[in-house]
């Protein structure tokens, strides 16, 4: 009887993938000039969308909307579904978007968040990186352009046929504010009524911030009357 053969990952390897995973804030709003989408500077001064690594405990759209208040101050409401990826040094990048309601001063220091319309993000997008590098994240604005436009149009139909306003964005709703520690003793009070699966997923995610007293973003299921 022959023996299964199993693969070993070691430890390191699972930190290694970890980080190769990441997510980014595809921020925009919609006003008299058309779409417009919301930039940040990296250190070494290039534009880019806000972007980090995953959060434990949280989904890849909670995680892209952490991303977007702590670089750019965004308040908004994201989408849970990834409509884009675009390749880093460390590995593929999931893009979600975000619809910019206000902003605040970002956490984060040196990031100068900005607005720019369509075509002058993908311009600064291209500066500074290899061609195929800068023409593959001028794509993912041109995707994110359709796929505003396409929900927009949906919307809108549905609103003139059903009377109620709906789209993919009101699956989550976020808003800057709640602080880890309420979130804390929120996880604690379900750890001591035995509710641990409600509790540990926030354990493990903030405790590390908690340490350091940051901010978290309240995530919400919005309303869909």
């Amino acid at each position: 009887m022959s023996q299964a053969s199993e693969k070993f990952i070691r430890l390191s390897q699972l930190h290694k993938l970890r980080r190769c995973e990441q997510v980014a804030a595809v921020c925009y709003r919609v006003g008299s000039r058309g779409i417009e989408f919301l930039l940040v500077q990296t250190r070494g001064g290039r534009w880019t969308f806000p972007k980090g690594s995953t959060e434990p405990g949280l989904s890849h759209a909670q995680a892209a909307a952490l991303e977007a208040f702590e670089e750019a101050g965004v308040h908004g409401r994201i989408e849970e579904a990834s409509f884009a990826r675009y390749r880093h040094s460390t590995g593929y990048i999931h893009s979600h978007l975000c619809e910019v309601l206000r902003l605040d001063p970002p956490q984060e220091f040196g990031r100068n968040p900005s607005w720019f319309s369509a075509a002058k993000a993908k311009r600064r997008l291209r500066e500074g990186r290899r061609a195929d590098d800068g023409t593959e994240l001028a794509g993912v604005v041109d995707r994110a352009v359709a796929h505003i436009e396409r929900q927009r149009s949906v919307a809108l139909r549905e609103q003139r046929f059903e009377g109620t306003k709906k789209d993919a964005l009101q699956k989550v709703q976020f808003e800057a504010g709640l602080g880890i520690h309420a979130r804390m003793e929120t996880a604690f009070a379900c750890y001591v009524q035995g509710e641990t699966k409600q509790a540990e997923p926030v354990v493990r995610g903030f405790g590390r911030r908690v340490l350091r007293g940051a901010k978290v973003l309240q995530l919400r299921a919005a309303k869909t009357d």
